[in-house]
């Protein structure tokens, strides 16, 4: 095998100049900015193309309802008020995710409490979220992590038996299928994001879909200052917030929405070659296929390594696939261990004169150990390019002698 780029050698990649690049500016977004531009109707009250991207996106998750924002953040913010969740409650959420998911309880007044991961799909495993319930405990956040839906039958199954809400976090699941319905659609709400590196993308921005009509009110109001729908200007029944996303974001993701299922074939097509290539490589582990998984979200790409991340070696052989022109990543920090999350969890369980949930997430820290991801934009190449990518990903995983001596 070819030295490592890292040591000297030449980059897989080379001839291509790294992954293709994200987001894609395409034939007719410019038209479609330039229109609002010219309209004058910048924002959604005045103009229509953020309540016709609203309804086409929760027409093509399954919703009925579909309510735009600025951000996924604030989305599952907005979620959590519209299922009433609010000060000293329990909101269970996993530690291998993106802080938004264990911050946006605190931001309502909830406590995060974390439920370990099952090591092999990367995603918050139901027995361990039965062992942290409490007599608080008012909502499960299951995350569509990468693209992969969670075990939404199970969690649906424990939030019967308990009265909790369920909140899917689908930010990284644009056009997810669990069993052929849409995720966002399997519980009580679902939520999403268009920040930059999502599949679909307008810089910034969010949605929360449902299917019950009385949520979509309820999260029409939050996001609109407390008004509701055919009230008048200044007619604000309810407290909420100004979270409302421009006609530029609307016009955007109208076009992005309008090109997701084609990029969609293009990564689950190219995620297939990677599955064929790298499977059964000696000491890279794929999630096992889930049979409940009808459609892919294809956002990330999950690598576990546990013997180069025995061996300390697991960053170095990102930086090893980095110099090969594949921009991998080294993935989350168990967000039990966020200092931001621990202090702002300590400071609300003091002022509610309640003990600091503990968290013991082994497995989440193995699969932050072991980790490595490929961005959704390694999947957008054509077959050569996705060959290079699973050449540089043998290549790196085999020179475990030579990613230890470039350590030392």
């Amino acid at each position: 095998m070819s030295a490592l780029a890292l040591n000297g050698g030449e980059a897989e990649l080379a001839r291509w100049g790294g992954l293709p690049h994200w987001p894609r500016v395409r034939e007719g977004d410019e038209e479609a900015l330039l229109g609002v531009l010219r309209s004058g109707n910048w924002g959604s009250t005045a103009g229509d193309q953020v309540a016709r991207f609203q309804q086409e996106f929760a027409a093509y998750q399954g919703a009925d309802e579909g309510i735009a924002l600025v951000n996924g953040t604030l989305a599952i913010v907005a979620a959590l008020r519209a299922c009433g969740v609010g000060l000293g409650d329990e909101v269970i959420v996993p530690p291998y995710t993106f802080i938004a998911t264990a911050a946006a309880p605190l931001l309502v007044g909830a406590v995060p409490v974390f439920a370990d991961v099952d090591p092999d799909s990367h995603l918050m495993d139901p027995e361990a979220v039965r062992s942290v319930i409490t007599p608080r405990t008012r909502a499960i956040i299951p995350v569509h992590l990468g693209g992969r839906a969670a075990d939404m039958d199970t969690f649906r199954q424990i939030a019967a038996e308990h009265d909790l809400r369920v909140i899917e976090d689908c930010a990284q699941a644009v056009g997810a299928r669990y069993k052929g319905a849409g995720v966002g659609t399997l519980g009580d709400v679902g939520t999403f994001s268009f920040q930059s590196s999502k599949n679909m993308s307008a810089g910034e921005g969010g949605a929360v879909v449902a299917n019950s009509s009385s949520m979509g009110e309820r999260l029409y109001s939050l996001i609109n200052v407390g008004r509701v729908r055919g009230g008048g200007w200044y007619e604000h029944r309810n407290l909420g917030y100004n979270l409302r996303m421009t006609e530029f974001q609307g016009a955007l993701l109208r076009r992005q929405l309008h090109h997701h299922p084609g990029d969609q074939e293009v990564r689950e097509r190219n995620a297939l070659i990677l599955d064929e290539e790298l499977r059964g490589v000696d000491g890279l582990y794929l999630s096992a296929p889930d049979p409940n998984l009808t459609s892919h979200g294809r956002h990330l790409y999950l690598m576990r390594v546990p013997e180069l991340g025995r061996k300390g070696l697991r960053d170095t052989a990102v930086d090893a696939l980095k110099a090969e022109g594949v921009e991998a990543s080294t993935g989350y920090v168990p967000l039990h261990r966020n200092r931001a999350i621990l202090d702002g969890t300590r400071a609300l369980a003091k002022s509610l004169g309640q003990e600091l949930p503990a968290s013991h997430c082994p497995m989440a820290e193995l699969v932050s150990r072991d980790t490595m991801w490929l961005p959704q934009q390694a999947l957008l190449g054509d077959d050569e390019l996705t060959h290079a990518i699973a050449r540089a990903v043998r290549k790196v995983v085999g020179a475990a002698a030579e990613l230890d001596a470039i350590a030392k």
